[in-house]
C-alpha cells in the first residue's frame, strides 16, 4: 500500500483480521459500541491534568454535558485562555470520553483551559441539533469565565472530523455575531462539504477506517432532509462569504475522503484574506489524533495543534 505510514498499515490490517465491519453495516447503536470498545487498543491512557471536571451548561432544549479541564503546572485561581473543543464522530458516535485524552493533552501543551462539549447525537437529534448545542454552550462559556477562571478575550474553538464542522461553522457564527467572536478555530480534518453523494467523494483508499460511503450513512442520519445540506451550516464551505473568519489551522489527512474539501475550505479561508495555517499529512488517516497508541506520530501532531494554540494566545494575552 503505497504511501500510507506504516502504523496506518499495520492498523488496516488489524482490522481486517479482526474482521471489524464498516460503520455503515452497523446500527447507530452497534457503531457507538464499537467506537467506545475500540478506544483502549488505539488511545493511549490520558496524562493528568490539574483538573478535569464534569458539569453542564444551559442547551435549547435541556442541559448540555460538557467537561472543563485544566492543565498540570498551574495555580488554582489562575485565569487561562480557552478552547472549547467539538467533538468528532460523524455526529452520531463520540462524546466526552473518546476525547478525553486529547483534550488533557491539549490543555497541558497549550496551557490553556479546555471545555469539551457534548452536543445532542444524531439520528435521535438529527440538523440542526448539533449546531444549537455546540453554539449555546460556547456563548454559555463565555458568559461564564469568571466563573470559569477563563479570559473571554482568548477563547478558542477547535474539533476534529463533525467537529471541525461545528467549529467552523461556530467561528462563521461569530464573525456574523451570532456568538461571541472565537480568537482562532482549529479545524482538525473536518467536514465542511456534506451537500454530495457517493461518486462525489475520491475512491476510497483500501481498507481505511472512513471512506465515502461511511460519510453517506452519516450524512443521511444527521441530515435526513436533503435540502438541509447545502445550508452553510451544514456545509460551511457552501457560505456567501467566509472574510473575517477567525485565524484558522487546517489539518487534512490523504488518506481520507475529506482531504479534498479540507483542503478546499483552507484555500478558500486564505483566498478570502483569513490567515490560515495548512498541514497535510499525505500518509495519514482520517482519525489519526484520537489514535496515539495505534499510530507513533499522533502525539506529535496533537502537540504541534496545542503549539498553535499556544501561540495565538501568548499574542493576545
Amino acid at each position: 500500500m503505497s504511501n500510507v505510514h506504516p502504523d496506518v498499515a499495520a492498523l488496516i490490517a488489524a482490522a481486517k483480521a479482526a474482521g471489524s465491519p464498516p460503520f455503515e453495516a452497523l446500527t447507530p447503536t452497534q457503531c457507538r459500541d464499537a467506537y467506545t470498545a475500540r478506544r483502549a487498543l488505539v488511545q493511549l491512557p490520558a496524562d493528568p491534568v490539574a483538573e478535569r471536571r464534569d458539569f453542564t451548561v444551559a442547551g435549547p432544549v435541556g442541559p448540555i454535558p460538557v467537561r472543563g479541564y485544566r492543565p498540570i503546572g498551574i495555580e488554582a485561581g489562575e485565569v487561562l485562555p480557552a478552547l472549547v473543543y467539538l467533538h468528532g464522530g460523524g455526529w452520531v458516535i463520540g462524546d466526552l470520553d473518546s476525547h478525553d485524552a486529547l483534550c488533557c493533552r491539549l490543555a497541558n501543551q497549550a496551557r490553556c483551559a479546555v471545555v469539551s462539549v457534548h452536543y445532542r447525537l444524531a439520528p435521535e437529534h438529527p440538523f440542526p441539533a448539533a449546531v444549537d448545542d455546540s453554539a449555546a454552550a460556547y456563548a454559555a462559556v463565555v458568559a461564564d469565565a469568571a466563573a470559569l477562571r477563563i479570559d473571554p478575550a482568548r477563547v478558542a474553538v477547535g474539533g476534529d472530523s463533525a467537529g471541525g464542522n461545528l467549529a467552523a461553522v461556530l467561528a462563521l457564527m461569530g464573525r456574523d455575531g451570532s456568538i461571541p467572536m472565537p480568537i482562532h478555530q482549529s479545524l482538525l480534518y473536518p467536514v465542511v462539504d456534506i451537500d454530495k453523494g457517493l461518486d462525489d467523494y475520491p475512491p476510497n483508499s483500501p481498507g481505511m477506517l472512513l471512506t465515502g460511503a461511511s460519510m453517506v450513512y452519516f450524512r443521511d442520519h444527521y441530515l435526513p432532509r436533503a435540502a438541509d445540506r447545502a445550508d452553510w451550516r451544514a456545509s460551511p464551505l457552501k457560505a456567501g462569504s467566509l472574510a473575517g473568519s477567525p485565524p484558522a489551522l487546517v489539518i487534512t489527512c490523504g488518506h481520507d475522503p475529506l482531504a479534498a474539501e479540507g483542503r478546499a475550505y483552507a484555500e478558500r479561508l486564505e483566498r478570502e484574506g483569513v490567515t490560515v495555517a495548512s498541514l497535510h499529512l499525505s500518509d495519514q488517516t482520517h482519525g489519526v489524533l484520537t489514535m496515539s497508541k495505534a499510530i507513533g506520530p499522533a502525539l506529535a501532531l496533537q502537540d504541534f495543534v496545542a503549539a498553535a494554540l499556544r501561540d495565538v494566545f501568548a499574542r493576545r494575552g
